[in-house]
């Protein structure tokens, strides 16, 4: 077996997942994960702006680890856009199909959510990898935390 560190994208909603109680026990064994440096983690400057507004303990969730901030390009948005074109989703979901651009963009491994609606959903992942790979892009893979505790090898 190879031994890589996995590097994952962080949305949004993992932060949010701490302190909630039916995400928790998942979200908090990612962290502590991410702590131990099993995990390069990328963060785009997209999730640092939806945290602004978040309370004060999820805010400093982010203080707490060690991650790369990436920046939303134009290419992110555009390919953001074609999802959007392409039907995987509305266009009042363009910040998660930027999400998942910018974690295609910049080649993560995983990108790793809570957002069971618009993110990690097997018709929606299927649709968001077409539109990828018809752009001659990698497939991207997409889980919850809980899906990464399960595959994990430790």
């Amino acid at each position: 077996m190879i031994n890589k560190i996995t590097s994952l994208y962080l949305d949004t909603s993992i932060f949010g997942g701490y302190y909630d109680d039916i995400f928790m026990r998942e979200t908090r064994l990612l962290f502590e994960k991410i702590k131990t440096g099993k995990y390069n983690v990328f963060i785009s400057d997209l999730v640092e702006k939806e945290l602004e507004n978040a309370p004060e303990n999820v805010r400093k969730l982010l203080k707490d680890i060690k991650y790369q901030s990436i920046k939303v390009s134009q290419e992110c948005r555009d390919l953001a856009d074609e999802y959007i074109n392409e039907n995987v989703v509305g266009e009042t979901n363009k910040d998660d199909c930027i999400h998942i651009a910018t974690a295609t963009i910049f080649n993560v491994d995983y990108l790793v959510s809570w957002n069971y609606k618009h993110i990690v959903r097997a018709e929606k992942i299927k649709g968001y990898n077409v539109v990828n790979l018809k752009n001659k892009y990698k497939q991207l893979d997409i889980h919850s935390p809980r899906e990464m505790e399960v595959y994990d090898d430790e």
